[in-house]
């Protein structure tokens, strides 16, 4: 782990750049995922060579202080000593079997301790893997073929999902995807989020046909949401009332927000629950659980057919238990909210003594400064935001040495190993780079 606390120094991004060049002829837009390109702030990716802390370091030896967290997982930062020792020692023993492993029994009993509505739960390999299998699972069990989404969420790139989805789709202004079929996007209606008259019309209008609906407890993919107050009950009593199953996607909050998630923080249960990245440390790796009379639809014990030869890899496994271990006693996440307050509270306090219009969403551990002086609460509300200013302002911040999410529309990400220092010298660049925003 970095032993000295230092301010990021920038240098020349060359070798990046001509990584970039290079990656352009090999790779669709030089990157494997459109959440890195960076175009909506009108900058070219950088390539990352390793990372530590709080710490990420590009391959010209620019060091930042990082709020992407690799989107998520990396609750207790990069390169955990607990974490590493997990992985080595599984390493050791090799790194793929294809077949049972002890620890995917350790990590699915923890999962489901800490998330008590998950009574049994099934790996897979992303989160999109995971929200995908938890739809075909809801439609086996509803008999039903109609899901519910809203406006904004991003629940992975299966093509139920991309219709006014948020994410990268969001971030480039996208609101659906060429590829898929139309008769299959007629399944998937997209309803405004914290708008519960509009879910009433939804189920109304297309009662007994609707499988499930499926929301990210708190959306992180149209930048920060929070639910109003309420909200996610009205949706779970729906849900019940209308016979359809409740998907919470908790790739993001899980085990981030509280120990158990979102639905803990709220004290909502849904009928099935996704997982992603955070359950692995970071390593490829998504679930999907639930009750246990859903779950055991699934391959081999029922009809809903779902394998993945890597699911249940050793690494991802041994890699999870051990940053859940240490997640599950709630001092972790305690740290991690005492951070979240005073950074965002340092913020706050810079935009208005500067008078900017812009206002922060946060939770434990996430947040999102949108350039707009209106309250922000759903996609449309989000949508208000000054992107060309946002821009601006991560281009600032990264000359400051400071790594953001490269969207308006994500949310950044704090970890555990974020000290006193990474907040005060990431305010003084706050202060810079709303300075020169102009």
């Amino acid at each position: 782990m970095l032993l000295v606390e230092k301010t990021p120094q920038k240098k020349e991004n060359t070798k990046s750049n001509k990584l970039f060049e290079e990656a352009c002829k090999v790779l669709p837009g030089g990157v494997n995922s459109p959440a890195r390109s960076c175009k909506s702030v009108d900058a070219t990716p950088i390539f990352i060579e390793k990372a530590d802390g709080s710490r990420i370091i590009d391959v010209d030896e620019n060091e930042y202080i990082d709020y992407v967290g690799s989107w998520g997982p990396m609750i207790l930062g990069h390169r955990h000593p607990r974490v590493l020792e997990a992985v080595e020692l599984a390493l050791a023993n090799g790194i793929s079997y294809g077949a049972p492993c002890r620890q995917e029994v350790e990590l699915a009993q923890l999962v489901c301790q800490m998330m008590p509505s998950i009574e049994m739960v099934r790996f897979v390999n992303s989160g999109t893997e995971a929200t995908m299998s938890a739809v075909r699972l809801a439609r086996g069990f509803t008999g039903r073929d109609m899901i519910i989404k809203f406006d904004g969420c991003y629940h992975g790139h299966a093509d139920s999902f991309l219709v006014k989805a948020g994410s990268g789709l969001a971030t480039l202004g996208i609101s659906n995807s060429k590829g898929v079929p139309e008769d299959l996007a007629k399944l998937t209606i997209s309803i405004p989020f914290n708008d519960v008259d509009a879910l009433k019309k939804a189920f109304k209008e297309h009662k007994g046909e609707i499988a499930a609906v499926i929301i990210e407890p708190i959306v992180g993919n149209a930048g920060l949401l929070l639910p109003k107050d309420g909200y996610l009950q009205s949706v779970r009593d729906l849900c019940t009332e209308n016979k359809s199953l409740l998907i919470f996607d908790e790739v993001m909050t899980g085990f981030r927000v509280a120990p158990g998630g979102a639905q803990e923080l709220y004290d909502i249960k849904p009928d099935l629950t996704t997982l992603g990245k955070v359950i692995g440390g970071g390593l490829p790796v998504g679930a999907y659980g639930g009750r246990a009379d859903i779950m055991q639809m699934v391959a081999p014990l029922g009809e809903v057919y779902q394998a993945g030869t890597l699911s249940g890899n050793p690494l991802a496994m041994a890699c999870g238990v051990a940053q859940l271990r240490i997640v599950k006693n709630g001092e972790a996440l305690k740290d991690l909210s005492e951070i979240t307050d005073k950074l965002v509270a340092g913020i706050q306090k810079i935009i208005d003594e500067q008078k900017i219009d812009a206002i922060v969403n946060k939770t434990c551990g996430m947040f999102t400064v949108f350039f707009t002086k209106k309250e922000v609460f759903d996609f449309e509300s989000a949508k208000n935001s000054d992107t060309k200013k946002f821009a601006r302002f991560w281009q600032n911040l990264l000359e400051e040495g400071v790594y953001w999410p490269p969207s308006q529309f994500e949310a950044a990400f704090v970890s555990t190993m974020h000290t006193d220092f990474d907040l005060d010298q990431t305010l003084k660049a706050f202060e810079s780079a709303l300075k020169n925003l102009d």
